[in-house]
């Protein structure tokens, strides 16, 4: 049976909104992670097959295809196709499975898989142009009714659904940040980060933030709980991984880190939007005959405090594996770039710990999930 490595994963930091990477141009950004990856690869960029790049904001400076056009300013051969993915927050965890299924399949050797998002220059939202018809046609409404379809909306029904208080979310939330700023006093990021302008650490992190300032934040809607405290932040970052054939690990002589084990994604309730991770982690684990215990690291998105609480109540994992470095509500979430950059955490994370098995995923626009396992070798 054919196999595909991850021979390597490399990260930006994570800038936060108006941040220290809030000037660089969005295409910059992913050739920045671009050369760093065929660079501590040692691989000849001409012989990758493709480069697949997920982002959501398709427009303005991140259009046009920007898989294709960071390939180019990285300065590497024009006979390198590159692609452009949206499937919303998943985009370039996506771009992990299309590039291992690749592989996987036999038709390619070497697939980049990437993902950047600059928020600080493409906003949230931007792809809705002003007078277009909104997304949702008679047939949505139809099946769906006029009820608000948001992310927002998502994980305030998550809170009731689940019993959550603002004090949990709040406590997780602190968690989250503590465990951040000690990965980042501890050095545990430096060999996945290539610095960017001066930037060589993530951003998001609040050493000092307390229940007590958090409590004093309003909610993001009247009649809820959520606040942006307890919310994914705004950033601006790049992430991209290099999936290999076992002909590619031979002929350019590389080192396979990790094998993509599973490869899972599921659909779930569009209106509540948020909680296909848990449905997609049953089915993963089920396909690959382990379970939650045998996983040693898991990186599930901090989209909203909700999301992850609730994963590990149904899933009952150990929360002391799950995101133990921080998640999105202190690192940070750059939309298309999240999903490699968690890649890269989980890779580099399993090898500073000598874990066997990692588990990724995470919420995604229209009720979705990716799940990807990976055994560190």
């Amino acid at each position: 049976m054919a196999e595909a490595y991850i021979v390597g994963a490399v990260r930006t930091p994570i800038g936060k909104r108006k941040g220290g990477l809030s000037g660089v141009h969005p295409t910059d950004l992913a050739a920045h992670t671009l050369k760093a990856l065929i660079d501590r690869t040692g691989v000849d960029p001409a012989a990758v097959d493709d480069v697949i790049m997920g982002c959501v904001m398709q427009v303005g400076p991140q259009s046009l295809n920007i898989g294709r056009n960071a390939w180019l300013s990285a300065g590497f051969p024009e006979s390198v196709p590159g692609v452009t993915i949206d499937r919303q927050c998943g985009s370039s965890q996506q771009a992990v499975h299309f590039a291992a299924q690749a592989v996987l399949s036999g038709t390619q050797d070497l697939v980049v898989a990437a993902g950047v998002e600059s928020m600080s220059i493409v906003p949230m939202g931007a792809s809705l142009v002003p007078n277009m018809p909104f997304p949702y046609g008679e047939s949505w409404v139809a099946r769906y009714g006029l009820q608000e379809i948001s992310q927002f909306h998502g994980a305030e029904l998550m809170c009731k659904k689940w019993g959550f208080t603002r004090r949990q979310l709040e406590e997780y939330a602190l968690e989250s940040h503590q465990r951040a700023a000690k990965a980042i006093a501890d050095g545990r990021f430096k060999d996945q980060i290539v610095p960017v302008n001066g930037v060589e650490n993530d951003e998001g992190p609040r050493p000092d933030t307390s229940l007590e300032k958090m409590a004093e934040l309003k909610t993001l809607r009247e009649d809820g709980i959520i606040t942006a405290a307890t919310s994914s932040q705004i950033s601006d970052g790049s992430g991209a991984v290099l999936i290999a054939s076992e002909r590619a690990v031979r002929e350019h002589n590389l080192t396979p880190r990790a094998r993509i084990v599973n490869l899972t994604v599921l659909g779930d309730d569009p209106v509540y939007m948020l909680t296909a991770p848990i449905p997609a982690t049953r089915k993963a684990l089920e396909r690959t005959g382990l379970s939650i215990d045998d996983i040693d690291v898991i990186e599930i998105n901090e989209a909203f405090a909700p999301v992850p609480l609730a994963w590990l109540k149904e899933i009952g994992a150990d929360p002391a594996r799950t995101n133990p470095n921080g998640g999105a509500i202190a690192l940070g979430h750059p939309l298309g770039g999240t999903g490699a950059i968690l890649m890269t955490k989980l890779l580099h994370e399993l090898e500073r710990t000598g874990g066997r098995y990692g588990l990724q995923t995470m919420c995604e626009g229209g009720g979705m999930a990716n799940v990807t396992i990976i055994e560190r070798l």
